[in-house]
């Protein structure tokens, strides 16, 4: 996926403060901005400071017209812990069988001391009201990333 490409649309099951079980469809969305953001895995110190960092700034992108959606592989019944014992204010989607990481670029082969293996890349797309991929950061890296990304939905 890169920038100017249609979103893959997806309905997948989501978990949030208010709701946890139901399901989310990116084009239901629309016209709203969405930051889809990809993450390895619930409960882990960078993912926990980039969904912390992310809920800190919630009302900031909703100011700027967009909703901020987290996906991982893992359960719903990770992901409402996960929201439980940080006080996270973003729903976070449940991709137990990788169709949306698959479909977004973010199943890659990784690699950690000298050991290859398959797990989900850190990246974040912006995607903006009509369903088109204006943003994309690869490989990130947790500090100063939210805000690169309100940033970029303020000015869209």
């Amino acid at each position: 996926m890169q920038e100017g490409d249609q979103a893959p649309d997806f309905t997948a099951p989501v978990t949030s403060t208010s709701d946890s079980g139901e399901t989310l469809t990116l084009s239901a969305l629309r016209p709203k901005k969405v930051v889809l953001y990809f993450y390895p895995k619930d409960d882990t110190s960078g993912c926990t400071k980039e969904a912390i960092g992310f809920t800190e700034q919630v009302q900031a992108f909703a100011d700027a017209g967009a909703v901020v959606v987290g996906v991982s592989k893992d359960s719903l019944a990770k992901h409402e812990k996960f929201i439980a014992k940080h006080a996270l204010g973003v729903a976070l989607v449940s991709d137990e069988g990788g169709d949306i990481c698959e479909r977004y670029g973010t199943w890659v082969e990784k690699s950690m001391y000298g050991k290859k293996y398959m797990g989900i890349e850190r990246a974040t797309f912006l995607i903006d009201g009509s369903g088109r991929i204006a943003r994309v950061w690869r490989k990130v890296k947790v500090p100063g990333h939210v805000d690169a990304v309100l940033d970029a939905a303020r000015t869209l």
